[in-house]
């Protein structure tokens, strides 16, 4: 085996949750100043899920982890690490991952979290994807997940008819050299000069939890919402539009997209520009909402176990978030 030797990475396993709960539109009718014909037309929702006050961010990834190492006929004890892409995590610290490791029993694997907002289950499997192809390590679990709801502020209606909470989760294995299946690309991207667009201001090292914070309700996340529209647009089209250049495609060789599940005009915005007919996007927004991290996984996960994504497809992620981020993954699942 020559030392610059890559192998293939492959996607063994897929799975998700989410919470029992839910909050219909109707349901914020009676807490803000909205109703649901305007959210439905505006963001394609009509309801989302919400965790119970029993369940964080780290209950949720371990129910849909479970799933996915079904799935891929793997056994906790056999990953090499737990990559928890988060923005809502249980706590500072320890990490999700570590929560979520000691649920598994996954005692003999590296386990942290990854910030990148809604962009972090592509940055995350990006990640993974490298240490599979270049051989250190053989199993990994990546899971993005969220309770968003507790960081919503229900007297704004221009975030709280968006967000929801939920988990997916896939197990990324190496793959046989005579197999199909493969991370084929990723492209990842950043803004920080855009930060100020979607922020969760207190609870860091800038704006520590206070009276004068709460009062101000710098706990809650803003959003300019036009400007995020905008810039969500532009980066996804041009993540896909590098992929596509980079492995010498056309939209035409892919069989799906799996956007993140923002709003419902964002991603027809998207498959626009890219020039793709809605019925190859992966559209799952109406009964889950927003759910950052979430969105992707779960959406995959769907769509595979509801056979719409079959083995030897060629499946597009694209996602951008808070940061702001963004970025592309293509493979053949």
């Amino acid at each position: 085996m020559s030392q610059h030797h890559l192998f293939k990475t492959k996607i063994s396993g897929l799975g998700s949750y989410l919470p029992e709960k839910t909050l219909t539109n109707h349901d914020l009718e009676k807490m803000v100043d909205t109703n649901h014909e305007w959210i439905f037309e505006r963001t394609g929702i009509n309801s989302r899920h919400i965790a119970s006050d029993k369940e964080a961010t780290s209950d949720l990834g371990y129910k849909a982890a479970l799933k996915a190492l079904e799935m891929a006929e793997v056994s906790p004890k056999d990953l090499d690490a737990i990559i928890y892409a988060t923005v809502s995590p249980d706590h500072l610290m320890p990490n999700t991952a570590c929560l979520v490791q000691e649920m598994l029993k996954a005692n003999n694997c590296m386990a942290f979290d990854l910030s990148a907002a809604c962009s972090g289950f592509v940055y995350s499997l990006s990640i993974a994807n490298q240490f599979i192809k270049t051989g250190n390590m053989k199993n990994i679990l990546v899971i993005g997940g969220e309770v968003l709801h507790r960081f919503v502020d229900y007297e704004d209606r221009s975030t709280c008819i968006l967000f929801g909470d939920g988990a997916g989760a896939a197990v990324v294995q190496r793959g046989s050299d005579d197999e199909e299946s493969d991370i084929l690309s990723h492209h990842l991207h950043a803004e920080g000069s855009l930060g100020d667009l979607l922020i969760l201001p207190a609870g860091g090292s800038r704006h520590p939890l206070s009276q004068e914070a709460l009062d101000q309700k710098m706990q809650f996340v803003t959003m300019k919402g036009r400007d995020i529209f905008k810039n969500a647009v532009r980066t996804m089209s041009k993540a896909c539009d590098e992929a596509l250049q980079h492995n010498k495609m056309s939209m035409s060789d892919v069989d799906w997209v799996i956007p993140h599940q923002a709003n419902t005009r964002i991603i027809e915005a998207v498959a626009k520009h890219a020039n793709v007919s809605m019925d190859k996007v992966i559209v799952e927004i109406e009964n889950m909402g927003n759910t950052s991290a979430g969105t992707v996984p779960i959406s995959f996960d769907r769509a595979v176990r509801d056979g719409r994504i079959k083995r030897g497809q060629t499946v597009m992620l694209t996602a951008f978030g808070g940061g702001l981020t963004s970025g592309s993954l293509l493979l053949k699942y």
